[in-house]
């Protein structure tokens, strides 16, 4: 991988905070709440914060196990919602 490669590929700090942050805008956006919206990017800057403080500890392997869970739960919710657009689109 060359020198470009490794400088566009993201951290997994830089992934966490992102996950967060996308899911802030996607819940404003489906619930359209100027209210909800200034809560939910409060929520996002604070924890992309947090991602940075807490970075070195993905390598701990108590840390992994965790993030497995929540890798779970996440496919688990994706596969969910997914089921729940091709029952209404079969309607």
């Amino acid at each position: 991988m060359s020198q470009e490669d490794n400088a566009d590929k993201k951290t997994s700090t830089e992934n966490f905070a992102d996950i967060f942050r996308t899911f802030g805008q996607a819940i404003s956006e489906i619930f359209n709440d100027p209210e909800l919206k200034e809560k939910a990017k409060k929520f996002t800057d604070a924890t992309a914060e947090s991602a940075k403080t807490f970075g070195s500890r993905f390598k701990d392997e108590d840390v992994k196990d965790k993030f497995r869970d929540v890798g779970k739960a996440a496919e688990d919710f994706g596969k969910s919602v997914a089921d729940c657009f091709k029952k209404e689109k079969g309607k």
